[in-house]
């Protein structure tokens, strides 16, 4: 069965969830990564709705939820929109799960409410690596960004002129995926142009770092005030270099990094069996 899709309101902007059902279940949240939507779980979510009522978010800017002109869409942000979600929900301690920049939404989330979470599982999102240009000097960061943002202005939205070109683009930032995967993430991931043509549905400026709110020491202090157990997904095969002796993994009290081969970034879709069953096995 398709899950319902729901709608509320934070900071202003009307922003999608989607709910996967099993009323009287524990709940459990599932938070995408950046340029991407919700619906890259439903086949999480589908195994996952046997033991959990499954709720899944579209980020502020990303799939059917409201862009935010003006908004850096920052990880403060995005932890705020994730709160007013989690009110909606009202159960505590909650389990979350998150991929990418998603991933550390839920970890910052738990840092900032670290009574409120049960479990937290992040795939490949603790921030930025250490080395990133977002933790250089401000002037350069705020140079970056500001320049960034301006060339975002000029640039007009990529089309495709039908869902095979689409595909194609999906594959390229992910060659792990299937036909049938790649498919189902580009129907839901685009619009319909008046043309016939297609256009992501996530807002350009996402794209834009922010030039604060990666702080090393800030994300370090945060993570240690996680108290619930965190597990850690990373792809052997990924662009993002394994966190090795990184001081905000080292900051969580109760953690274990699972490192997964044949994957890249997007570890639940790429080892969905693997995923599936060490994540399970954490939740209960």
């Amino acid at each position: 069965m398709e899950p319902i899709s729901h709608f509320f309101y934070s900071d202003r902007l009307k922003l999608q969830f989607w709910d996967y059902g099993r009323d009287g279940k524990p709940a459990l949240v599932l938070v995408h990564g950046g340029l991407d939507h919700a619906r890259n779980w439903d086949w999480v979510a589908q195994s996952l709705c046997e033991h959990y009522h499954v709720y899944a978010l579209d980020l502020r800017g990303h799939g059917n939820s409201a862009w935010a002109p003006g908004a850096m869409y920052s990880v403060a942000e995005h932890v705020l929109d994730l709160s007013a979600l989690l009110d909606i929900i009202a159960e505590f301690p909650i389990r979350l799960v998150g991929h990418s920049l998603g991933g550390g939404i839920v970890l910052h989330y738990a840092g900032v409410y670290p009574d409120r979470v049960r479990r937290a599982v992040s795939i490949e999102g603790i921030g930025f690596p250490v080395g990133h240009r977002v933790h250089g000097p401000a002037s350069q960061r705020l140079r970056a960004w500001i320049e960034n943002v301006r060339d975002l202005e000029k640039r007009t939205l990529r089309t495709y002129p039908n869902l095979n070109a689409a595909m194609t683009r999906m594959k390229e930032a992910n060659p792990h995926l299937s036909d049938e995967v790649a498919r189902h993430l580009t129907l839901h991931g685009t619009n319909w142009d008046p043309d016939g043509s297609l256009v992501w549905k996530f807002d350009n400026y996402a794209r834009a770092f922010p030039p604060f709110g990666h702080n090393l020491q800030d994300a370090t202090e945060l993570y240690g005030q996680i108290t619930s157990p965190a597990l850690l997904f990373w792809g052997m095969e990924s662009f993002a270099p394994v966190p090795q002796d990184d001081p905000r993994v080292n900051a969580i009290r109760d953690c274990r990094l699972v490192k997964v081969p044949k994957a890249g970034h997007w570890v639940h879709h790429d080892q969905l069996e693997l995923f599936l069953k060490e994540t399970k096995a954490f939740l209960e």
